[in-house]
């Protein structure tokens, strides 16, 4: 039995983790847990435009995309990186990699859980990451899997923000200051250099839910100073001795 505490974020692309929840998950190592990072997929068709342009072949992006990945876990402090390498656009997960992933569940017993919003109309991948979150958290919970493993309790789902939020139903329940690791989840961000349109526009994102954070953590009347925030939609109900 031990007392460590983990989490787990399973991200479509080797990149999202980065972009969406790169705060929360230097954070929460710096607070003690032990996170873990499953990429199924190296976005390697989708979400790699510019290496495609410059005449790569696909091994070539794909070994871009995961070594820009490990940049930023490294940045981030991630205790264990896992590339599943499961394709992207579609991506798609067969019965023995949705195992596979419940095997690293049961393993690592997360007390959170981080994936994406349920619903995104421009890319698929990302509501079936969290379809297939909310399934294998559901069979690492169930006794006759595997019998005689540890199964899992009810760690929380966190959903984190969305690109083009207002278009994904996606509503913010939690925020969570990151401004005392927001230069490493920069640092993070600047990793991904097949993608630096989005360094500025994620920068902006933690700015504007740091106003959030602040608003509701008291606004003028004392509201805690945050600079950079993160915003998350929980999945399951919480169960509390007081409000």
């Amino acid at each position: 039995m031990t007392d460590q505490k983990s989490a787990l974020v399973i991200s479509a692309h080797a990149a999202d983790f980065v972009w969406r929840c790169g705060g929360a998950i230097a954070l929460h190592q710096k607070l003690g847990y032990e996170v873990t990072v499953a990429c199924l997929s190296y976005g390697e068709r989708g979400e790699s435009a510019r290496l495609w342009k410059e005449g790569k072949s696909l091994d070539e992006v794909k070994a871009i995309r995961r070594k820009e990945a490990e940049n930023a876990a490294k940045a981030l402090d991630v205790h264990d990186i896992r590339f599943f390498d499961l394709g992207d656009y579609p991506l798609s997960l067969d019965r023995d990699a949705k195992f596979e992933l419940v095997d690293l569940i049961r393993a690592f017993q997360p007390n959170i859980m981080l994936s994406h919003s349920q619903y995104d109309p421009y890319n698929t991948d990302h509501m079936y990451t969290t379809e297939i979150a909310m399934e294998v958290r559901m069979i690492a919970q169930a006794w006759g899997h595997n019998p005689g493993e540890k199964v899992l309790g009810a760690p929380q789902l966190y959903l984190f923000e969305p690109h083009q939020t207002e278009q994904m139903g996606w509503k913010p329940d939690t925020f969570l200051d990151i401004t005392e690791v927001w230069e490493q989840k920069r640092a993070a961000i600047e990793c991904m250099e097949g993608q630096h349109h989005l360094w500025d526009y994620y920068t902006n994102v933690a700015e504007n839910r740091a106003n959030h954070f602040r608003r509701n953590s008291g606004g003028q009347a004392g509201g805690r100073p945050a600079k950079y925030a993160e915003g998350f939609q929980s999945i399951y109900p919480r169960c509390v001795d007081e409000l």
